[in-house]
């Protein structure tokens, strides 16, 4: 997806995202943070899909511009466009440890809560 400079940043930052928004297409980026490039048999090795469904999601990190591919021979390897993908990820991965470590907090408080009788629970719902 190219940027439109008419439409206002926001929305154009939410067509990043979409590019991020299927698991497997967000581990074939994790799999690109780990070297500087990937051959397409390296990334069926390492996410386990079929051949179909790589190049489908491939496609989709290409048009919108989160990866670049270069043809050698009769291979294609792939690798981040940019940087910061890898960037944007490792922050993702540590807002969500830090989301996690807050619920975990949580239900540990709320384990250490008396009980509420049924009685007060019924009456609550009736309100």
């Amino acid at each position: 997806m190219l940027p439109d400079s008419s439409r206002p940043l926001y929305e154009v930052k939410a067509n990043l995202f979409k590019g991020l928004a299927h698991p497997l297409r967000v581990r074939v980026l994790e799999v690109l943070t780990t070297a500087p490039e990937a051959s397409v048999s390296e990334l069926l090795e390492a996410t386990g899909l079929e051949a179909s469904h790589l190049s489908q999601h491939l496609a989709v990190l290409r048009n919108y511009r989160l990866v670049n591919a270069d043809r050698r021979g009769n291979q294609v390897y792939y690798r981040l466009a940019y940087a910061q993908v890898a960037d944007l990820l490792r922050v993702a991965r540590a807002l969500l440890g830090e989301i996690l470590e807050t619920t975990e907090r949580q239900l540990v408080e709320r384990s250490g809560l008396p009980e509420i009788p049924a009685a007060a629970r019924e009456a609550g719902n009736r309100v």
